[in-house]
C-alpha cells in the first residue's frame, strides 16, 4: 500500500513560528527559524511516523554529494535523522541557529576569520 506525500506548511510545534512549505520539490520537516522538527516520517513527507515528538536540531554535517544536512534528535525516543538545510527563497533556514550547531573549530575558525 504506498502512502501519498504532502508539502504543506505548518505552525512550528516548538517555537509556534508559522513555516511555509518548500517551492524546490523537497519537503520542508523543520522550522527555519529555530530549526526544531516533528518525529513525524518514515519516509520523507509521509507524515506515517507514530511518535510524533519533538526532534531538537544537535548539529550540522556536510555531505559531499548532499550539502549541508541538519541532524535532529527525537526528544522521546532517541532516533536520529539528517536532513538537507533549506535553502528556499522565501524561507530559508537561519544561518545564525546553523552556525551555532557546527562543530567547535569550525565555530572559532569563523569568528577569528579576517582579524
Amino acid at each position: 500500500m504506498s502512502r501519498s506525500t504532502e508539502n504543506t506548511g505548518f505552525t512550528c510545534a516548538y517555537c509556534a513560528a508559522p513555516v511555509t512549505p518548500l517551492t524546490n520539490g523537497s519537503y520542508r520537516n523543520h522550522c527555519p527559524q529555530c530549526l526544531y522538527s516533528l518525529h513525524v516520517d518514515l519516509v520523507p513527507g509521509d507524515r506515517a511516523n507514530s511518535c510524533r515528538a519533538l526532534m531538537r536540531p544537535v548539529m550540522v554535517e556536510h555531505h559531499p554529494a548532499k550539502g549541508y544536512m541538519l541532524v535532529h534528535e527525537c526528544l522521546t525516543c532517541g532516533a536520529r535523522h539528517r536532513n538537507r538545510v533549506a535553502q528556499d527563497s522565501r524561507q530559508p533556514d537561519d544561518l545564525d541557529q546553523l552556525l551555532t550547531l557546527l562543530p567547535e573549530p569550525i565555530r572559532k575558525n569563523r569568528s577569528t576569520h579576517g582579524r
